[in-house]
């Protein structure tokens, strides 16, 4: 028995289906047993459950207690506004801008008060661009790289590789 077919027996139970289907439920509930079973369970539960609310007396009107859960929900579903105020643009800039001026402040005087190591260096011959030197004062070493035939060189004998 599926659940729209538990919800029509409800209603049947409480009369409130029309008499074309009030009357078609019932000859169905002659022959299934399960449909009957459901039929009398809800009936002793609704029994059941008759005379308990009887007991129980509101310290105020009906109404006035439905009020108060409606507006308990509505402020429980009211957005909450957002608590932090508005910090200007300026604020937040310098916010970030002090601390960055003050590391590069730092970087600056550690470069100005430590000397640099100036063990090694690289030149470039000018004259000549295939020629580069590298000085290591520390290992005490002077290497010289040169690229030949230079660019220069190979335009001036251009004999090599020409069948005329």
């Amino acid at each position: 028995m599926d659940y729209q077919e538990q919800l029509k027996l409800q209603a049947h139970l409480d009369g409130e289906l029309p008499e074309t289907e009030s009357r078609e439920l019932a000859a169905r509930l002659a022959r299934d047993q399960s449909a009957g079973a459901l039929l009398n369970e809800l009936r002793q539960t609704r029994d059941a459950m008759a005379g308990f609310e009887e007991g129980i007396r509101l310290p105020e009107t009906r109404d006035f207690y439905w009020s108060k859960i409606k507006r308990n929900i509505q402020r429980l579903d009211a957005p909450v506004p957002d608590a932090r105020p508005s910090i200007p643009l300026i604020a937040r800039l310098r916010r970030l801008l002090v601390p960055a001026a003050g590391v590069a402040l730092l970087v600056i005087a550690v470069m100005l008060v430590v000397p640099s190591d100036q063990s090694t260096t690289l030149e470039t011959a000018l004259a000549d661009p295939g020629a580069m030197i590298y000085h290591d004062y520390s290992a005490g070493a002077t290497f010289v790289w040169l690229s030949y035939p230079a660019d220069k060189e190979i335009a001036d004998e251009d004999d090599f590789g020409t069948f005329d």
